[in-house]
């Protein structure tokens, strides 16, 4: 799991490479984010596979839109860092990756899809 403070210093990160405006929307809606994937209920996980759970971090960062900026890029990259931890990794286009977090974004791509999405591009 990533937590807030690594959370921020990956967004820092990002923002220093590729521009945009540092700092925290809503530090509550990055926990948040950051917890969703791991929360269960009668002591079961509500996300089980790393699948879940990553589709569960991306949706939640870039829709809670806990970041002045960079929402979606960090979103990805903190998915991709967690599957990446699980053993796995995404093979995909930069075009098919940048569809992909601006669906997320729209709202045009909600869990469901996002989960297929990335078992699609699991390698």
């Amino acid at each position: 799991m990533i937590d807030v403070e690594t959370a921020i210093k990956i967004h820092s990160i990002l923002i220093e490479r590729f521009g945009g405006s540092f700092g925290i929307r809503d530090k509550n809606l990055l926990e948040s984010a950051l917890a969703r994937p791991f929360q269960t209920f009668d002591k079961k996980d509500l996300y089980k596979t790393s699948i879940e759970k990553s589709a569960a971090l991306i949706e939640s960062i870039i829709t809670n839109h806990p970041f002045i900026d960079g929402n979606k890029r960090i979103g990805y990259v903190i998915m991709r860092l967690f599957l990446m931890d699980e053993g796995l990794d995404i093979e995909a286009t930069e075009d098919e990756k940048y569809n992909f977090v601006i669906a997320i974004a729209k709202g045009d791509f909600k869990y469901p899809d996002i989960c297929k999405w990335i078992k699609k591009c699991l390698k």
